[in-house]
């Protein structure tokens, strides 16, 4: 186990601890655990410890993953893919968050809504993969399960948004720069090769 590993596992026991504990003596505790978890975190992902702080702030109750939805969009054998203003102008597969009060189909339809500015319906759950299992670099200071899903445009139309500043159709082969911190090359090829097949099965790690 690394460090960050190691990390997130004591942020995720200070939490749910913060939650549980009924006495001042065991929230103190907890409140310096997830402080160490923090520095420590920040010593190996990039971001500030008081930003990792400030973001465990929202998060409450028993500790478990965030949820990361992205859409395989094929047009003529061509992926869709938006390029991302937040990291360097490197493109990937459209998606984001989970919102609460979302189901993981609705979350991909907003998503690619508006990230792209088409409408879309899902077709196919592709993979549930965990995020730190399958090689995306740089490494988080939470724990994410990925969802891919196989959808079909049926409406809309490209357009920049706030989030995106481009979408446009690739060749499998001829792909551009990947934003690595959401989706790998291997990943999409096999998304295709999976699709060509009519293969209807789930990945999951």
């Amino acid at each position: 186990m690394d460090e960050i590993d190691i990390a997130k596992e004591m942020e995720a026991l200070a939490q749910t601890g913060l939650h549980f504990s009924e006495n001042q003596f065991d929230h103190d505790r907890y409140a310096r655990l997830r402080e160490l978890a923090a520095e420590l975190l920040a010593s190996r992902s990039g971001l500030s410890r008081q930003e990792i702080l400030e973001w465990r702030k929202a998060e409450f109750g028993y500790a478990t993953p965030k949820v990361d939805v992205r859409a395989f969009i094929l047009v003529e054998d061509q992926v869709l893919l938006v390029r991302e203003d937040a990291d360097a102008g490197r493109w990937t597969l459209p998606g984001g968050w989970a919102d609460v009060n979302e189901s993981p189909s609705e979350s991909i339809i907003r998503e690619v809504e508006e990230e792209s500015g088409y409408t879309v319906e899902p077709k196919l759950l592709l993979a549930v993969f965990d995020r730190s299992k399958q090689g995306h670099i740089p490494s988080f200071p939470y724990h994410v399960y990925k969802m891919f899903f196989q959808c079909e445009i049926v409406g809309g139309a490209p357009r920049p948004t706030s989030e995106s500043c481009e979408s446009r159709l690739f060749s499998v082969d001829s792909l551009p720069e990947l934003s690595e911190s959401r989706v790998l090359p291997a990943q999409i090829r096999d998304f295709h090769a999976s699709v060509q097949r009519g293969d209807t099965r789930t990945r999951y790690d």
